[in-house]
């Protein structure tokens, strides 16, 4: 039986639900209708008292959990000292220690630099404007399926129509998109290598391609893993043409994966990668960082932003940074491990289940019916959970810092919800 706390706030669910149609945009989505009070690790608790396990982390925003206390404290810390100034006005130490850690822990023997910014469309789109002007090349090439942000120009190299391009175009020249590799669905990385080559041969030669940009593990679009020699590949490629190749790692950075970027365990060096969610543990930051002469490209004045790199979030990643250490890394690969075995196990459970992927703790399971229904069941028991795909993949990206037993409990609850809606 779920137990409900006493809420520190006395609003209601129903006063808030009124409140927000008559004042925020409808085009404004939310996955649950609940109001969230508090949060402490892998648990929320809402308004009305009752308490969640979180399976979703904030899209994978918190990684180090809800409210952890060492990024509380830094938060605090910083607040109390400077909260603004803009970089670009005048500099602060935070700013500059978050783009050596950054530049420290990028894979690949090159000397590296950093960019920090605000949101994840922000790492993208600047990611472009670098490798654009680094090659002196308009066209970039992304995958179908791929997410890579709201704004105009990520916006357009997402691969996804639905819900997101709507009627907002028209949308940004020079972008191209080539299948991505989604064994499932009968598209193998040399099938997709194929497409590639076609594109270059029948619509933009690669010597007009700026860069190449790939999530190494889809996130909006399903939690699919590139194939290991798909990426080495495009690596090939890309140094073959003198092509940037980008590495948007927004969602599978921060030790998601069980390494802290993915792109450690393909073997490659990404030109740049394109970084948020996780490092600033809730706060809006980002960053994109990649090889030092590339990312010199641009002269002073062509890259910024108004909150980019505020010190406030500086302060959170930092203190992020210190807890991401190897046993936090050997924790993420045993959370992924239990999870992927509970999936496996669900699988043979429910003929319902199609496929079980993803990489490190991005899990997911593709249903080939009621997907939403599970993620309805679930809330009712007190977990959350998030689609993906075409609605009908059900992703796990659980704060990082779960107990066993919460972890266990949540995975429980997965089954039970299974059971209600493909046993009635």
């Amino acid at each position: 039986m779920r137990v409900r706390e006493k809420p520190a706030a006395s609003v209601s669910e129903t006063s808030l639900d009124q409140r927000r149609r008559a004042s925020v945009a409808r085009g404004v989505a939310t996955a649950h209708p609940i109001w969230i009070d508090r949060a402490a690790g892998a648990e929320i608790w809402d308004v009305e008292g009752r308490r969640y396990i979180d399976f979703i982390g904030g899209i994978a925003t918190l990684n180090v959990g809800h409210a952890h206390p060492n990024v509380v404290a830094a938060i605090a810390g910083q607040a109390s000292r400077l909260t603004h100034t803009c970089f670009q006005v005048a500099m602060y130490e935070p700013y500059v220690r978050v783009a050596e850690e950054l530049n420290r822990r990028a894979p690949g023997n090159s000397p590296k630099k950093t960019l920090l910014l605000s949101t994840g469309a922000e790492a993208t789109e600047n990611a472009v404007k670098i490798a654009r002007e680094h090659t002196r090349r308009p066209a970039v090439i992304a995958f179908t399926h791929a997410f890579h942000g709201r704004t105009l120009l990520a916006l357009t190299m997402t691969g996804k129509n639905e819900p997101y391009k709507q009627h907002f175009g028209p949308f940004c020249g020079e972008v191209y998109h080539s299948p991505f590799p989604f064994e499932h669905h009968g598209i193998t990385a040399r099938r997709a290598l194929d497409s590639l080559e076609e594109l270059f041969s029948a619509v933009v030669t690669p010597d007009r391609v700026a860069a190449i940009i790939v999530e190494p593990v889809l996130g909006e679009g399903g939690f699919v893993p590139a194939p290991p020699a798909f990426l080495r590949e495009l690596r090939r490629i890309a140094d073959a043409h003198g092509i940037v190749l980008i590495a948007d790692e927004i969602q599978t950075g921060f030790g998601r994966t069980g390494t802290f970027f993915a792109c450690e365990q393909y073997g490659i060096e990404p030109d740049l990668i394109a970084v948020a969610k996780s490092l600033g543990g809730g706060l809006p930051l980002s960053a994109v960082v990649g090889k030092a002469e590339i990312m010199d490209a641009p002269e002073p004045g062509g890259l910024g932003g108004t909150f980019a790199g505020n010190p406030v979030a500086c302060a959170a990643a930092l203190a992020i940074f210190e807890l991401m250490d190897d046993a936090f890394l050997a924790r993420t690969r045993a959370v992924g491990k239990r999870i992927e075995e509970a999936l496996r196990a669900l699988q043979r459970d429910f003929s319902a289940i199609e496929d079980v992927r993803g990489l490190g703790a991005m899990m997911a399971m593709e249903l080939s019916s009621a997907a939403p229904e599970v993620v309805e069941a679930a809330r009712a028991r007190g977990l959350l959970l998030l689609l993906a795909g075409k609605r009908n993949v059900i992703r796990i990206l659980v704060p990082l810092v779960v107990p066993d037993e919460q972890l266990d409990e949540g995975l429980e609850m997965l089954r039970t919800s299974l059971h209600d809606v493909f046993t009635r």
